[in-house]
């Protein structure tokens, strides 16, 4: 039998509520939902994951950061609510783990609710797809925070799909922004799970191939080309499809510290 991870344990991070059109690209214009900000940490035979590590908490409890960088997006976006609780190292430190245990952080996305966690993990090998440092160097992607990114040249820059680590294979979705990558996970009990990242924010995204409202340079049909990907994949490998934002979705899986296997 093929080896594969041993448990995903999903992490809330924070919560975002957010005009729907966010989400579903010319579809809920004037609703506002609540949406999960997520990370995963991924335990395998070879060493720990971390797929996506939340936001910066700095930026938003203190007032006069709060306001400069999410200020500017409350047309359409509440500043996140986040608590100390849901800061990476408190879950690491619930599992009786710290930052040095973690052996990849792998970024789907550069988006300030998937990287600005990073400077709670110092020292952490990263890797994320090179056409994500190369979007964030224009400065044209208004979800990435600049600060956030300067140690990009430090970084495992990927410009493929490879196997990170035993049972979790990289997957180039792009669309939403220019690099964009989602995982699969092989475990041991359970059918294998696609961790969609922001290729699907919704289970809606996923069953209306419906693209996320933001798409890097408008291309809407490279994202739905990545979601019917994700979908042919899953259909093969009877997978399961875990969108990113779907609180309907996150309150049916296993709550921290549960996992899943």
């Amino acid at each position: 039998m093929a080896q594969r991870a041993l448990r995903i344990w999903p992490l809330l991070t924070g919560t975002h509520r957010y005009e729907k059109v966010v989400s579903t690209r010319n579809r809920g214009h004037g609703q506002y939902i609540t949406a999960p900000i997520l990370a995963y940490l991924i335990e395998t035979p070879n060493g720990r994951i971390l797929y996506d590590v939340g936001c910066d908490y700095r930026k938003i409890a203190d007032p006069v950061l709060r306001s400069r960088y999410y200020g500017p997006m409350q047309d359409l976006f509440d500043p996140p609510e986040m608590d100390e609780s849901q800061r990476i190292p408190s879950y690491l430190d619930k599992l009786g783990l710290s930052a040095s245990d973690v052996d990849v952080v792998f970024l789907g996305h550069l988006h300030f609710d998937h990287a600005g966690g990073l400077c709670d993990l110092p020292g952490c090998e990263v890797h994320v797809h090179a056409e994500e440092v190369s979007a964030a160097a224009t400065r044209l992607d208004a979800g990435i925070f600049e600060d956030e990114v300067a140690s990009a040249n430090t970084w495992r820059l990927q410009n493929s799909e490879y196997d990170v680590a035993t049972g979790v294979s990289a997957l180039f979705t792009p669309g939403h922004t220019a690099g964009h990558m989602s995982l699969f996970i092989e475990l041991p009990k359970g059918r294998p799970v696609i961790l969609c990242g922001d290729a699907a924010d919704l289970a809606e995204n996923l069953t209306d191939e419906v693209a996320p409202g933001y798409c890097w340079q408008d291309n809407d049909t490279l994202a739905i080309d990545s979601i019917r990907r994700l979908k042919a994949i899953a259909a093969a490998e009877n997978a399961e499809l875990w969108p990113n934002h779907d609180f309907e979705f996150f309150n049916s899986l296993p709550a921290f510290p549960g996992w899943r296997d």
